[in-house]
């Protein structure tokens, strides 16, 4: 495994030695703990930076899925009893509109393996057995320096089920718990507010509901396993999306929504601080004969002799 993973073991290593020789310098090495607990967070910035993009490409996809959902719900009554059509007819769909139903899920697919790396690297520092740029005769005093490396006492390279140490399992726990419940407020406040109220049913809202419930009792029956370094590292993340989703929904509201509402009814109070009038959306005009939503009544075109219709053509 550390074959396969051996380039982002020397990346994840790299990333971690560049930012522990710029905290040393500006906290010196008397703080060793703490350069090595802020060098795991500077990895996050380093990592959710490059995935920006794809965190872009990840809100286009959950827009296109939550103005599909009319749709989809066309297909589920079309094809109730029939799974396997309503599945082919579904995957048409997402084709022809160019849409993924999983791409929500790649920020966390993408970072799976720099989390893993890292895993193995705080795991390598606590067998004493370098990995990665830690292996490197010249980063031997580094090496030793991570190795013991602790914060408020606890130990970044050991976890809860490695250590005797108390303070390093309290603060395990802590961490697990806040991993854990970041991870479920983050996609709570996508599904409250940043969804329109017709988008939750159907296959989307499902698999948010997923993501909702499951992943954070994934990440609290594995978190003891982890490393508390890599524990850190996957808490400092979930801050991370938790800032960039605030974001969004507040600025780029989904369509529908309530953050949507929200946003406009701060537009109205500016532009009444400032004097200025919103204008209204205009009503749609009724037709005669248009009620309650009726469609408006056709008109059948009336039938015109030859003269007339001679008679039209010379004016």
């Amino acid at each position: 495994m550390d074959t396969v993973l051996a380039p982002l073991l020397w990346l994840v290593s790299w990333i971690m030695i560049g930012w522990h020789w710029l905290f040393a310098e500006l906290l010196g090495i008397d703080h060793d703990g703490a350069n090595w607990a802020l060098s795991i967070i500077g990895l996050v910035i380093v990592i959710r930076t490059l995935l920006i993009p794809l965190f872009v490409r990840q809100i286009k996809s959950q827009r296109k899925m939550q103005l599909l959902q009319p749709q989809l719900r066309e297909l589920q009554k079309k094809y109730k009893g029939d799974r396997e059509r309503l599945q082919q007819e579904m995957m048409k769909l997402y084709k022809k509109t160019g849409t993924n139903p999983f791409a929500s899920c790649l920020p966390i697919l993408l970072q799976a393996p720099f989390l893993f790396s890292l895993f193995r690297v705080l795991d390598g520092i606590a067998r004493d057995a370098p990995r990665g740029a830690f292996a490197n005769e010249s980063n031997e005093h580094l090496f030793v320096s991570a190795g013991q490396a602790k914060i408020f006492g606890a130990e970044l390279a050991e976890s809860f089920l490695t250590t005797e140490v108390t303070a390093t399992r309290v603060m395990a726990v802590i961490m697990v718990i806040g991993m854990v419940v970041s991870q479920f407020i983050t996609q709570r406040q996508i599904m409250r507010k940043n969804m329109p109220k017709e988008a939750l049913e159907g296959p989307f809202a499902q698999q948010q509901k997923i993501l909702l419930y499951v992943l954070p009792l994934v990440f609290l029956f594995s978190g003891v396993y982890f490393p508390l370094g890599t524990v850190l590292y996957w808490l400092t993340s979930n801050f991370w999306t938790m800032g960039q989703q605030l974001y969004v929904i507040r600025r780029m509201p989904a369509p529908g929504s309530d953050a949507e509402k929200a946003q406009q009814r701060r537009q109205a109070e500016r532009a009444k601080r400032k004097g200025l009038t919103v204008a209204e959306p205009e009503a749609p005009k009724v037709e005669p004969g248009q009620q309650n939503g009726e469609a408006p009544e056709r008109k059948q075109p009336k039938r015109m002799t030859r003269a007339e219709r001679n008679k039209k053509k010379r004016k």
